[in-house]
């Protein structure tokens, strides 16, 4: 049985800023938390470690054959793509994520974007606010086309627990819904879904929505080939990760017309660089990753990663992302 003591937390500001304490964490061991680490430090206050939580470190193979004391690593998210897992694997040093914490805040962030592109509820208040309403000879103004969801098709890519989520609140909206998943579920879920190729569904949906992982086959999928089968109203939602979406073309597509808007919660390079060609392109909402940031979805977020490492203690290691490895 592990009997680890040290445990550094390498970035966890985001995780807690100040309202969601580590208290249950501390039980397991002396924990040491760095709210941010820099590349060139990460091996140092990672050198005493047995145990290891990161979120965006990364933590490829030269850095883990640095760290003979590590005994296992959890991720502070779902995703594990800045760790070596399969190195780790071989090196027996267990990785676990944090699954489904954040699903029920993604999808209604989702929502959240989506009715901002079909309401643009912040610019009416802007101009309310600007005065345009006390000036406006009659009762009610737009100051753009306003979209009902009701009756419209929305394209879910992927159907994990996040796009049944999605799916759920979209059929509560009236909207009918198709999916692209490389394996269709024998389960689809508690609402009626139909599953439909990849070219077909973005040719198709009035909305296309992603929640599906990145991985090394799937990296800026989302070009100027797929843009273009969209249809000129059509919105593309981005709640998964930025490197799934070629952001030139999609910048493209939107000053061309070619789509009606966007609504992004990620980005390729994180934090979002000053050139990024979206930050000027017309109809794109923006928000910094946040969707998983709810203090409810962060609060279970530590409860699963203190489970984790209560289990590795145990022996019986959970929410294993590399057992195939070791």
């Amino acid at each position: 049985m592990p009997n680890s003591k040290s445990i550094v937390v390498l970035d966890g500001y985001t995780i807690n800023p100040g309202d969601n304490p580590w208290t249950r964490l501390e039980e397991f061991g002396d924990c040491t938390i760095y709210d941010r680490t820099p590349p060139e430090l990460k091996l140092e206050r990672a050198a005493e470690a047995d145990i290891l939580l990161v979120s965006k470190v990364k933590l490829d193979e030269a850095a883990l054959l640095a760290l003979p004391k590590l005994k296992y690593i959890s991720m502070l998210a779902t995703g594990y793509n800045n760790v070596d897992v399969a190195a780790a694997g071989k090196l027996g040093i267990p990785v676990s994520n944090v699954p489904a914490y954040s699903t029920e805040s993604v999808a209604q962030t989702a929502f959240a974007l989506l009715l901002e592109l079909s309401m643009q509820v912040g610019l009416h208040d802007a101009a309310v606010k600007e005065g345009e309403w006390v000036r406006c000879p009659d009762h009610s103004f737009w100051k753009t086309p306003l979209i009902e969801l009701d009756g419209l098709t929305i394209g879910i890519v992927g159907y994990g627990a996040i796009g049944r989520a999605v799916a759920r609140i979209a059929k509560a909206f009236g909207m009918n819904l198709i999916v692209y998943t490389p394996r269709i579920p024998l389960d689809s879920g508690a609402v009626p879904v139909r599953f439909v190729s990849l070219e077909e569904l973005f040719a198709s949906a009035d909305v296309v929505s992603l929640h599906c992982p990145q991985t090394q086959d799937n990296a800026g999928f989302v070009n100027a080939g797929l843009l273009g089968k969209m249809k000129p109203a059509a919105y593309l939602l981005n709640l998964a990760r930025g490197g799934l979406v070629d952001e030139n073309d999609l910048a493209n597509a939107l000053r061309n017309g070619k789509i009606a808007g966007a609504g992004l919660d990620v980005v390729a390079q994180e934090p979002m660089l000053a050139d990024n060609p979206l930050l000027t392109a017309p109809n794109c909402i923006i928000t910094p990753h946040i969707a998983w940031a709810s203090l409810a979805a962060r609060r279970r977020l530590m409860e699963i990663v203190t489970a984790n490492v209560a289990a590795f203690q145990a022996g019986a290691p959970i929410n294993l992302v590399n057992g195939q490895y070791l």
